[in-house]
């Protein structure tokens, strides 16, 4: 990879964008020809709008011509206006990855969606030599979105499916590479003999922990045995029922709240017995990927890019049937240590290669 200049580009750094450029590019610092452009992880809608203009002004001069520079960014940066401001980078080579596209991306319900974002990930799209993406759905979510998308243009419409089709030549599966650690220093942890769930998500609506928290207290109602760790990001504007739920549930949760120790992390996962997710979209699935790696058995929606990653015995289609596989194991908690799924295809020492012939073009 150091044999060509890259320039990584990332208007959010922190969550899975930032886990992901340190996995795949480690220290920077030690690369001769890499270099790193990010923003902070926070105000999203900000830096879909304005970053380009930032980054423009940030990022030196690229050599007239050079076709020995790839930039790598997320497709949270509108890479059309970034190089139209910056057209000496036009004839750098252009990845452009998708951790999760607009046109698919769920609203709560008083939201509209606006238009710009999807737009903007289309003409980035377009811009891009190689678009990638972290899961089939995604991909396939994001092309097969786009003629309806673009429908909604009163007059003047663009030819959708010549723009499906042009992205599609150019679009590819790259699997989110994981960092995962070797097991040998946490098979003596112990799961116990109660039930013990994680929910290891981001604290937004898009995860809806509405319906976790639903799916708990009719667990406490009919006095199932179970304890529960909240993990996972919380940001500005966390939604309420987090509050609430930490009050009701007060005995049953034994991890609340984001780890800021990895280590610690890693040794929650280990002593879970189940993850749950009840996410309203998954683009990838970083945190289920990662507990199933310590031997959680996952139960997951029946869709999004879940279907892709696990069989169909650990994916649900109603609350009713989460609550009741929940209730099952609780009373029969070794049940879960049975299951054993192999997430290795989804490890950076795996996917190294595929990153370093992608990168090095």
């Amino acid at each position: 990879m150091d044999e060509r200049r890259c320039i990584i580009v990332e208007p959010f750094y922190g969550g899975s964008h930032k886990q992901l450029l340190n996995t795949v590019f480690g220290d920077v610092s030690s690369r001769p020809y890499t270099s790193i452009y990010t923003l902070p992880a926070k105000k999203w809608h900000w830096k879909a709008r304005t970053s380009a203009l930032y980054f423009s002004q940030q990022i030196p001069l690229v050599e007239k011509g050079s076709t020995n520079t790839t930039i790598f960014a997320s497709s949270v940066l509108n890479l059309a206006e970034l190089v139209a401001l910056r057209p000496d980078l036009a004839a750098c080579r252009k990845l452009l990855y998708f951790h999760e596209n607009q046109l698919q991306y769920p609203l709560q319900k008083s939201q509209q969606r606006d238009f710009q974002y999807g737009y903007n990930q289309i003409l980035s799209g377009l811009v891009a030599d190689i678009n990638l993406f972290n899961s089939r759905y995604n991909m396939e979510s994001f092309l097969e979105k786009i003629p309806s998308f673009l429908k909604t243009v009163p007059d003047g419409r663009a030819d959708a499916q010549q723009i499906v089709e042009t992205l599609r030549i150019k679009s590819r599966l790259l699997y989110f590479a994981l960092d995962l650690p070797p097991l040998d220093n946490y098979l003596s942890i112990s799961k116990g003999d109660v039930l013990h769930i994680v929910w290891p998500h981001r604290w937004e609506h898009d995860k809806d922990p509405n319906t976790f928290f639903q799916v708990l207290e009719d667990m406490k109602t009919e006095q199932l045995a179970f304890r529960v760790s909240i993990l996972g990001e919380k940001y500005n504007e966390t939604p309420e029922v987090f509050k609430r739920m930490q009050e009701v549930m007060g005995d049953y949760i034994v991890e609340w709240g984001y780890q800021e120790s990895k280590e610690k992390y890693y040794q929650v996962l280990s002593s879970a017995h189940v993850v749950v997710s009840t996410a309203l979209h998954e683009f990838f699935g970083v945190a289920m990927l990662e507990a199933v790696h310590f031997g959680c058995y996952p139960l997951a929606p029946h869709g999004l890019a879940y279907p892709e990653h696990f069989p169909e015995e650990c994916l649900y289609r109603t609350t009713s049937q989460l609550t009741k596989k929940l209730r099952y194991f609780s009373r029969y908690p070794h049940k879960t240590t049975k299951f054993k799924l192999d997430v290795s295809k989804y490890s950076w020492q795996t996917l190294r290669e595929e990153y370093e012939q992608v990168l090095a073009g």
